[in-house]
């Protein structure tokens, strides 16, 4: 254990510059836990969850989608944000079936990672789930996405990892939560 581990900021002003669909950016006045004063802009964003979905033969759910931030389609697993009031668990499985057409059986939360804690409270949770079928049912998606999604071999999705073919930190990090602790 850190000796200052887990110390919290006391905010001590916040104001609203920004209000879009997915998130906010906030000016905050802050007091460090190291009693600074400081000032600083916070995008508030959504939770979200991403999904590695999985058959018993090891074929993984993998999605290509195009990406504002990067500018291109980028792949990564099933992924999406947490309606409010909405269980992580249940948004697994609406996100999966919307986004792709599978289904997956009863989901399992692996861990919840933060994308950028210098600016953002963005948290991602990592769920792993197998899939329940091999073909797609039907697709549902928003009205503003378009996903193309395929399984493929596992052992192909570590090697495009190796390779930076996907550079999606939440697929990375479910990935490797994925071998590390779960598979046997």
């Amino acid at each position: 254990m850190l000796a200052n581990e887990n110390r919290h900021g006391q905010v001590q002003a916040s104001k609203n510059v920004f209000s879009g669909r997915i998130f906010d950016v906030v000016q905050e006045k802050i007091k460090t836990p190291d009693d600074l004063i400081v000032e600083r802009d916070l995008v508030k964003h959504q939770p979200a969850v991403n999904i590695l979905a999985i058959t018993a033969d090891d074929q993984v759910l993998m999605n290509a989608e195009y990406r504002v931030g990067v500018n291109k389609e980028a792949i990564a697993f099933p992924a999406g944000l947490i309606n409010p009031g909405e269980d992580v668990l249940a948004a697994a499985k609406r996100e999966v079936l919307e986004e792709t057409g599978y289904e997956i059986g009863e989901p399992h939360i692996m861990t919840t990672v933060t994308s950028s804690e210098g600016f953002t409270d963005e948290k991602v949770t990592l769920v792993f789930a197998e899939l329940k079928n091999k073909a797609p049912i039907a697709t549902h998606f928003d009205e503003d996405e378009y996903v193309n999604s395929q399984l493929v071999p596992l052992q192909q999705v570590i090697e495009w990892v190796r390779t930076n073919k996907i550079t999606s930190s939440q697929a990375i990090s479910s990935l490797l939560y994925y071998l590390q602790f779960i598979r046997k």
